[in-house]
């Protein structure tokens, strides 16, 4: 299993090192080759079970979503569509392994987070305002249950999820920010590696 581990870790890493200076087929090559990589790391994880299968389709959901931003004609709303559902999904999976409780600084830090996110971007979206808006609120709620989860019953499969929720909300914090806001050195790259890194600590928590 330890050659699968290296095997996704060299492909997201070649993905990265193109989003910042590599070519463009490198980029188109290395990034659904990583995520099939994921959902064959997930399926072979020796803790899969009923739920697992959530992680699978969200992985899939988001493979479909990068195909849609990777077409000439950037199907974003399709693409946007496929990632809420990437996410609505994980989300489910987090929901199923719990008891419902509440750790309450982590909403509200949540929703600050998100409220200033939205104000730094809001008149820049245009059409895509309310698909955006929730997106990112389907993605705070992704973080908030996966941190329930982990206040609830802490254990290292639970902040491993954790930690990869948190990647991808930081990951599509800076795409956001750079795509509509303002763009800076090495923005793709940095949301590359969240979301790849994201990604992977959710599928590694079926291990641990």
């Amino acid at each position: 299993m330890l050659w699968s581990f290296i095997a996704v870790f060299l492909s997201g890493w070649l993905y990265v090192d193109a989003s910042y200076r590599g070519p463009t087929w490198q980029r188109w090559v290395f990034k659904p080759v990583t995520l099939l990589l994921l959902l064959l790391l997930a399926w072979q994880a020796p803790m899969f079970n009923a739920t697992g299968y959530l992680i699978l389709a969200g992985l899939a959901a988001t493979l479909l979503g990068d195909a849609l931003t990777l077409l000439p004609t950037q199907r974003m709303l399709y693409a946007i569509g496929a990632f809420f559902l990437s996410h609505l999904l994980y989300t489910l999976y987090f929901a199923s392994q719990m008891t419902f409780s509440l750790f309450w600084p982590l909403p509200l830090i949540l929703l600050v987070v998100g409220a200033l996110l939205v104000a730094v971007i809001w008149t820049r979206l245009e059409t895509f305002r309310w698909p955006i808006l929730t997106f990112i609120g389907m993605t705070l709620v992704m973080v908030w249950l996966a941190g329930e989860l982990y206040f609830y019953l802490p254990t290292r499969p639970n902040f491993s999820a954790f930690v990869g929720a948190a990647l991808l909300l930081l990951g599509n914090i800076v795409w956001l920010g750079s795509h509509y806001r303002r763009r800076f050195t090495g923005d793709s790259a940095i949301a590359a590696a969240c979301y790849f890194a994201g990604h992977f600590m959710i599928v590694r928590a079926l291990y641990i």
